[in-house]
Parts: C-alpha cells; sequence; structure tokens
C-alpha cells in the first residue's frame, strides 16, 4: 500500500515540474518576443543610443590624395634599389671612424689618437664592410656569454696575451670565456660576490654600470644575471677590437676611451662604475677624468677601482712601478674623491670602492674649495662630440637633507 501512495506522490511531482519548465518557457518566449518588437525599455535605450553615436560619414570629407608631386625628383618614385655592394676583404676588420692607420696620425696625448676620428667625405667607405670569412649566426644568450664561433672574430693573440688571466681561450672551433680577468682570477662571479657584500646589488638600488677599460666585457656580462645592465667600452686595440667580442657574446659595448671628449651619455646615468685594471690615468689632468666619472654617476652611486694603484706598497714589484710614482697617483685620486664629495666606504686587497654623496647638502664647504669649480648645470647633459671639463657637476636642487638629488 505505501509503495503504491510513494509512486503516486512521485508522478504528481514530476507532473508539477513539467509545468513549471513549459510555464517558464512560454514567459521568456513572450519577453523576447516584447522586447523584439520595439517596445521594450531596453531595446528603445538601445535605439536612442546607437542614433547618437552614429558613425556615419561625414559629408565633408575628402579622401583624395592632397600630394600632386610638385617639386618631388621623378628618380624618387622609381621602383629601382640602389645597389651597394660589398668593401674589398682587406676591409673586413675596418671600423668606421676608428680606421687604425688613420689614429696613428692624430696626438698621442690625452689619447686622442684612440678618440673617434670619423674620415672626411671625400675619404668615406661607399661600401659594405664584409664580414670574416665563413661567419655565422652567433650563438643564443645565454650560451654565447660563454662561446662565440672563432669564424666571427678570427683573432687570437688575446688567447696568448692573456692567457694566466682567464680571459679567452681557444677550443677547436670556438672562443670559450671562463669569465676571469687581469683582476679576478678566480672568476667574475667570485668578484662580483665580494663587490655585492658592500654595494647593495640584490635590492635594485644598482641597475646599471659603467664599465671602463672593459676589455672582453666579462665583468658586465655576469652582471646580467643579477639584473645590473653594464655599458662596457674599451679602445680600438692596435691589433684588433676587444669590445668586438663583447659584442659577439650579446653583452652591451662601444669602443671608447677617456680622452678629451665627455662619454655619450646624459648626467645621472649610472647607479655604478667601474674600473678593473683598466690602465686609465685617474691621477692626471687635475682629476678631469674622475669629474666626468662623476657626472655620469648617480647622487649614492658608487664607484669601483680595482687594481693600481691600490695597495701599491705590496703590489708595486708586481706592476712593475716605482713606489713614488704609485703614491703620487694614489694621493692624487685621494685628492680628488675628496674634491667630489665622494666617501670611501671599503678597501681591501686591491679593491677600493668610494660613495658619491645623495645631495649637495651632504658636501658642506665644497665651493670653498680652490680648485673646485663648478660646471655650469647646462653643460651635464650637453655632451655630445663636446670637450671634457675639469670642473664639479652640480647637484640638481632637493627640499630636504634627506631627498636624493635627482631622485631615487
Amino acid at each position: 500500500m505505501a509503495g503504491k501512495m510513494n509512486a503516486a506522490d512521485s508522478r504528481t511531482r514530476s507532473s508539477i515540474s513539467i509545468c513549471i519548465v513549459v510555464g517558464l518557457c512560454c514567459f521568456f518566449y513572450i519577453l523576447g518576443a516584447w522586447q523584439k518588437s520595439g517596445f521594450g525599455k531596453g531595446d528603445s535605450i538601445a535605439v536612442e543610443i546607437t542614433r547618437q553615436t552614429d558613425c556615419g560619414t561625414l559629408p565633408n570629407l575628402n579622401f583624395e590624395t592632397h600630394h600632386d608631386g610638385a617639386g618631388i625628383p621623378s628618380e624618387a618614385f622609381s621602383s629601382k634599389v640602389k645597389e651597394i655592394k660589398p668593401c674589398d676583404a682587406s676591409y673586413t676588420d675596418y671600423t668606421p671612424c676608428h680606421d687604425q692607420q688613420r689614429a696613428m696620425t692624430f696626438p698621442r696625448n690625452d689619447m686622442i689618437y684612440r678618440e673617434r676620428h670619423c674620415a672626411p667625405e671625400n675619404e668615406k667607405l661607399h661600401c659594405l664592410v664584409p664580414a670574416p670569412k665563413g661567419y655565422v649566426t652567433p650563438f643564443p644568450w645565454p650560451k654565447s656569454r660563454d662561446f662565440v664561433p672563432y669564424a666571427n672574430v678570427p683573432y687570437k693573440s688575446l688567447t696568448v696575451e692573456k692567457a694566466v688571466q682567464n680571459w679567452v681561450q681557444f677550443e677547436g672551433n670556438v672562443f670559450r670565456f671562463p669569465g676571469g680577468g687581469t683582476q679576478f682570477p678566480h672568476g667574475a662571479d667570485a668578484y662580483i660576490d665580494q663587490l655585492a657584500s658592500v654595494i647593495p646589488m640584490a635590492n635594485g638600488t644598482v641597475r646599471t654600470a659603467l664599465d671602463t677599460g672593459c676589455g672582453v666585457a666579462s665583468w658586465g656580462a655576469y652582471l646580467l644575471k643579477r639584473n645590473v645592465l653594464a655599458m662596457s667600452f674599451a679602445p680600438r686595440d692596435s691589433h684588433e677590437a676587444q669590445v668586438q667580442f663583447a659584442l659577439e657574446r650579446g653583452v652591451p659595448a662601444f669602443i671608447g676611451v677617456l680622452g678629451t671628449i665627455k662619454l655619450p651619455f646624459p648626467s645621472r646615468s649610472f647607479d655604478m662604475a667601474h674600473c678593473s685594471r683598466c690602465l686609465i690615468p685617474w691621477g692626471i689632468n687635475d682629476g678631469k677624468y674622475m669629474m666626468e666619472v662623476d657626472r655620469v654617476l648617480r647622487p649614492g652611486g658608487y664607484w669601483v677601482l680595482s687594481g693600481p694603484p691600490i695597495n701599491w706598497k705590496t703590489n708595486f714589484q708586481a706592476w712593475q712601478r716605482t713606489k713614488e710614482d704609485l703614491e703620487k697617483e694614489q694621493n692624487s685620486i685621494e685628492r680628488t674623491a675628496e674634491l667630489l664629495c665622494w666617501e670611501k666606504t671599503y678597501e681591501k686587497g686591491e679593491i677600493a670602492i668610494w660613495r658619491k654623496r645623495i645631495n649637495s647638502d651632504s658636501c658642506p664647504g665644497r665651493q670653498d674649495e680652490p680648485h673646485a669649480r663648478i660646471c655650469e648645470p647646462t653643460s651635464a647633459d650637453d655632451v655630445w662630440y663636446k670637450e671634457m671639463e675639469t670642473c664639479v657637476t652640480p647637484y640638481p636642487e632637493i627640499n630636504s637633507p634627506e631627498e636624493v638629488a635627482g631622485g631615487n
């Protein structure tokens, strides 16, 4: 008896569910028909908005061309492409504005002969400098950091000259770059770890760096994985461009030198500047080269000097220089650093690190120094082919003693 009652209840519930579904379908069908008829409120709103935002073409627009070609030579319309032929194979090692033969005709003082000297128009090459024979596509990063095809840079002299310093090694048909350097025989990583114990690289304080006299730019190559982008430069070598190795490795670099012309960067471009036995005579010309580094170094930035003359009392014999010469250079660097108001934060072994003050309030009385000529503020960013100045770049204005001049 109970089973019959449960079956009847189940049939009753099913009938009710069917009626509800059918009712809802009829309701939504009627609602849709009403909206589609144009009498629905939502539809009338949509029609009004469409009318107000009609994107029809305005009658006063003219799509005809307004160029009649007047004054344009007829050859400009020609589809013929001018072909530029490759230079002779003897020009494979030619670098525009750094032609080695022309460079030797310029004065040697202040490294003038190492600077850019572009040929006059009548001497310029009007052909494409050919790649070395057998040139191949470079390895992708990060493999390119450590390996470069020999065919792309067919110069072996550095493998002999720097054999004991682990700059570069020749293996089969490739060059291998172990990451060594004159001042970091244990590798660039270990060297950078030592710097990072003093300079805050991990927290993003240091993001950009300038490597002067970079060699094959291994320092910059190994900084990339620490999220620091280094711009490296070195002069055109007498027999090969070391910067060419850097570019083939995929490291930002350019041919350049601290001579008589300003570096091609505006003021406060770098968080850190670096010299690892870069052979730049920092102590001469009244500290002009350090003043140029100060110009491109942001307030609060760091300058690293690794190698001569740091710790000269221990190393003067290995460097084959006299104590007097090295001591004079060290004292000159210290005086210029004091004039620039840099604070020495670290010196150990052959590494010294200075930090630039964050603003002018940190350098009271600098203007009273007898040799502290302050540069014109407008000259700090006017650098393209402009002569380097022996003056101190002024800090940007600040509103409080704790503010970093020019921004964090």
